[in-house]
């Protein structure tokens, strides 16, 4: 196995059949470490659109917050964390206009989530070696429904999701490498 495979988190522990998978990477001239650690740094209000849609789906969430916080708060649990990666779930019903997401406490009850009507998602979050001397910043989403009624729930979410999932590439990586690059 290549070192960027080792240091890739292993989402499908998680979520391996997920009947949604979004993914987006931007390359960038900065070493790894360099790109997680702006990556980390990256404020909502950094990032026009995705900040203030994320800031409609889950209300309270003040525009400095930077999204390495945001993914370790409720209503996310970490699920996994390494040296430059960061896995967070989220569980509930995804669909609905009010903040319907039950508060976890630990990876297991994530892993053991199995109410009818609602989805489990993961998000990974990573930097690995790029080409060259560079890195890669990698971000990813999967969506698993569970029972009928949260397969009805998520297709009704899927327009949603393909017309916003661009903005995590466009607005979020994209400030994460700039920020790198600019330092």
């Amino acid at each position: 196995m290549d070192h960027a495979a080792q240091l890739s988190p292993q989402l499908d522990d998680w979520l391996p059949d997920a009947a949604v998978r979004v993914e987006h990477r931007r390359a960038s001239t900065v070493s790894p470490a360099e790109l997680w650690n702006a990556a980390r740094e990256v404020r909502l209000s950094e990032t026009a659109m995705l900040g203030r849609l994320l800031r409609l789906r889950i209300p309270g969430l003040a525009p400095d917050l930077s999204y390495d916080a945001l993914f370790r708060e409720p209503p996310f649990v970490i699920l996994d964390e390494g040296e430059r990666s960061l896995i967070s779930g989220l569980v509930g019903r995804i669909w609905t206009l009010r903040r319907d997401y039950p508060e976890l406490h630990s990876a297991d009850e994530f892993r053991d989530w199995a109410q009818s009507g609602t989805a489990r998602v993961v998000f990974g979050h990573w930097a690995q070696d790029g080409p060259g001397q560079g890195a890669t910043l990698v971000s990813e989403a999967r969506v698993q429904p569970i029972g009928a009624q949260g397969r009805i729930g998520l297709m009704a979410v899927r327009p949603i999701v393909r017309t916003f999932q661009h903005l995590v590439g466009s607005e979020g990586i994209r400030a994460a490498v700039r920020r790198a690059e600019s330092a």
